[in-house]
Protein backbone atom coordinates (compact mmCIF):
# COMPACT_ATOMS: atom_id res chain seq x y z
CA UNK A 1 0.00 0.00 0.00
CA UNK A 2 1.00 3.44 -0.74
CA UNK A 3 1.62 6.01 1.89
CA UNK A 4 1.35 9.69 1.35
CA UNK A 5 2.73 12.86 3.22
CA UNK A 6 2.88 14.90 4.61
CA UNK A 7 1.64 17.71 2.95
CA UNK A 8 2.90 21.12 3.00
CA UNK A 9 2.28 23.44 6.08
CA UNK A 10 -1.16 25.45 5.28
CA UNK A 11 -2.32 22.99 2.81
CA UNK A 12 -3.05 19.70 5.35
CA UNK A 13 -6.03 18.20 4.48
CA UNK A 14 -4.90 14.58 4.68
CA UNK A 15 -1.48 14.62 6.87
CA UNK A 16 -2.28 13.99 10.26
CA UNK A 17 -0.61 16.55 12.98
CA UNK A 18 0.72 15.62 16.09
CA UNK A 19 0.61 17.89 19.16
CA UNK A 20 2.84 17.20 22.14
CA UNK A 21 4.68 18.76 24.75
CA UNK A 22 8.53 18.65 23.19
CA UNK A 23 9.66 17.65 26.84
CA UNK A 24 8.35 15.61 29.46
CA UNK A 25 9.62 14.24 32.44
CA UNK A 26 10.46 10.00 32.58
CA UNK A 27 7.55 7.75 33.53
CA UNK A 28 4.82 10.43 33.93
CA UNK A 29 1.24 10.75 31.68
CA UNK A 30 0.81 13.27 28.86
CA UNK A 31 -1.60 14.00 26.19
CA UNK A 32 -0.99 13.72 22.64
CA UNK A 33 -3.35 15.29 19.96
CA UNK A 34 -3.81 14.22 16.44
CA UNK A 35 -5.35 16.12 14.02
CA UNK A 36 -6.32 15.27 10.56
CA UNK A 37 -7.66 18.49 8.27
CA UNK A 38 -5.44 20.73 10.68
CA UNK A 39 -5.16 23.53 7.93
CA UNK A 40 -8.39 22.63 5.96
CA UNK A 41 -10.83 20.61 6.83
CA UNK A 42 -11.56 17.42 5.40
CA UNK A 43 -14.68 16.54 4.65
CA UNK A 44 -16.86 13.90 7.10
CA UNK A 45 -19.54 12.82 4.96
CA UNK A 46 -20.96 9.26 3.93
CA UNK A 47 -18.82 9.01 0.68
CA UNK A 48 -15.36 10.69 2.03
CA UNK A 49 -14.24 10.46 5.29
CA UNK A 50 -11.29 9.63 7.96
CA UNK A 51 -11.70 5.95 8.44
CA UNK A 52 -8.85 5.87 11.76
CA UNK A 53 -5.45 7.11 13.28
CA UNK A 54 -2.65 5.94 14.89
CA UNK A 55 -0.23 6.95 16.73
CA UNK A 56 3.48 5.76 17.05
CA UNK A 57 6.11 5.86 18.79
CA UNK A 58 9.14 5.01 17.66
CA UNK A 59 7.97 1.62 15.97
CA UNK A 60 5.88 0.80 18.29
CA UNK A 61 1.95 1.49 17.95
CA UNK A 62 0.50 3.32 21.56
CA UNK A 63 -2.82 3.38 20.29
CA UNK A 64 -5.56 3.92 17.24
CA UNK A 65 -9.02 5.70 17.51
CA UNK A 66 -11.89 4.54 14.65
CA UNK A 67 -14.19 6.89 13.34
CA UNK A 68 -17.59 6.87 11.82
CA UNK A 69 -18.21 9.31 8.91
CA UNK A 70 -21.06 12.20 9.44
CA UNK A 71 -20.64 11.61 13.62
CA UNK A 72 -17.10 12.30 14.33
CA UNK A 73 -14.47 14.50 14.31
CA UNK A 74 -11.10 13.44 12.82
CA UNK A 75 -8.88 14.77 15.69
CA UNK A 76 -8.01 12.49 18.80
CA UNK A 77 -6.28 12.81 21.90
CA UNK A 78 -4.03 9.76 23.70
CA UNK A 79 -2.38 9.61 27.16
CA UNK A 80 0.84 7.85 27.16
CA UNK A 81 4.13 8.46 29.29
CA UNK A 82 7.73 7.52 27.95
CA UNK A 83 10.95 6.08 29.59
CA UNK A 84 13.32 7.83 27.04
CA UNK A 85 13.16 10.27 24.13
CA UNK A 86 11.28 8.92 21.64
CA UNK A 87 9.89 9.99 17.91
CA UNK A 88 5.92 10.69 17.87
CA UNK A 89 4.73 9.99 14.26
CA UNK A 90 0.50 9.29 13.25
CA UNK A 91 -1.02 7.54 10.61
CA UNK A 92 -4.36 8.72 8.77
CA UNK A 93 -6.63 6.71 6.69
CA UNK A 94 -9.18 8.06 3.81
CA UNK A 95 -11.37 6.13 2.68
CA UNK A 96 -10.97 7.89 -1.08
CA UNK A 97 -7.49 8.78 -0.77
CA UNK A 98 -5.75 6.20 0.96
CA UNK A 99 -3.00 6.16 3.62
CA UNK A 100 -1.45 9.51 4.82
CA UNK A 101 1.96 9.66 7.45
CA UNK A 102 2.41 12.73 9.50
CA UNK A 103 5.72 14.34 10.39
CA UNK A 104 7.88 13.44 13.20
CA UNK A 105 7.77 14.98 16.58
CA UNK A 106 11.02 14.10 18.90
CA UNK A 107 9.80 14.42 22.44
CA UNK A 108 12.68 14.75 25.07
CA UNK A 109 12.96 13.02 28.12
CA UNK A 110 14.45 14.41 30.73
Amino acid sequence: MKVYGPEPEGKRKHTPVVEAPLKVKKGEWFEVKVTVGKDIPHPNTKEHWIEWVSLWVNDLLAGQATFAPERTASEVTFRIRLEETAALTAHAYCNLHGLWHSQELKVEVE
